[in-house]
């Protein structure tokens, strides 16, 4: 039942996914569109004129209909940035993470499991949970009175198992952001192939060169390039970004988890004296 639980939501999330990138490619073309495309920006009021002097929303308009899909991924970057901040800002749990190690550490190595454990519910989160299953685990098996040889790796595999049922939904939509920094710089070089093309087309033309066909066809493979580096480039900083974060509260639950065995160790070795 857990199970199909467990799929039930993953199939949610990843239709929402789909329908936020979906979003994000329509929200794109209208911003081109209606926006960048409005006659208002161009001489002549329309479109196919040339852009008003200075202004940038027509210039980028005449990047061409792979504008709309560049514009499209970098909301995306967007997008699932935020999204992932929000998630991981909430396993982080209330409070200073640090500070909350700091507790959590202080009161396993004191013996004070209660405290500990208290302090996981006011602190919540992916940390707090993972921990608090092992501090759970820890009064089972001191409960037992540390007679069992294989107690140490109960707690650690516990505290494992927490860990792999927090970490994937951190890790989740990091694989779109990590796509994204390849899709914007192809999308961004299929901008810049089509611009030329269209410029040499220009300058192919029988008789003189239509000078503006060639302008039109350089700016618009300029503009795709900008797009597509700039997308590419927030994707780096995001994916490096949110990936530093999962490491920390990854070694945060593990040191924790490796306090507690140490304690429980040392608990039993003096027992045995």
């Amino acid at each position: 039942m857990a199970n199909v639980k467990k799929e039930g939501g993953s199939n949610g999330l990843g239709m929402m996914s789909g329908l936020i990138i979906v979003a994000c490619i329509l929200v794109g073309w209208i911003i081109w569109y209606f926006i960048m495309g409005n006659g208002a920006n161009f001489e002549g009021g329309i479109n196919t004129g040339h852009p008003l002097p200075g202004n940038y929303l027509a210039m980028v308009y005449k990047g061409g209909p792979i504008v709309p899909v560049l514009m499209g991924l970098l909301l995306m970057v967007v997008v699932f940035s935020f999204e992932r901040f929000a998630v991981i800002s909430k396993a982080a749990g209330k409070g200073n993470l640090d500070t909350f190690m700091r507790t959590i550490t202080s009161d396993i190595k004191g013996g004070k499991i209660d405290e500990a454990i208290n302090a996981c519910d006011r602190q919540q989160g992916s940390v707090a949970n993972a921990v608090k299953s092992a501090l759970v685990k820890y009064q089972e098996v001191k409960a037992e009175g540390f007679n069992s040889e294989d107690a140490a790796e109960t707690i650690h595999e516990e505290i494992e198992e927490a860990t792999a049922l927090e970490m994937p939904m951190l890790e989740k939509n990091l694989t779109i952001i990590s796509t994204l920094v390849s899709l914007g710089t192809l999308a961004g070089l299929l901008g810049t192939v089509t611009g030329m093309i269209k410029a040499f087309g220009a300058l192919a033309s029988t008789g003189t060169p239509d000078q503006a066909a060639l302008a039109n066809g350089i700016s618009e493979a300029l503009i795709n390039t900008a797009t597509g580096i700039s997308t590419s480039a927030l994707a780096i900083v995001m994916y490096n970004f949110f990936t530093s974060k999962i490491d920390t509260l990854t070694y945060s639950i593990d040191e924790a988890g490796a306090t507690i065995v140490n304690t429980y160790r040392k608990v039993r070795g003096s027992l045995k004296k």
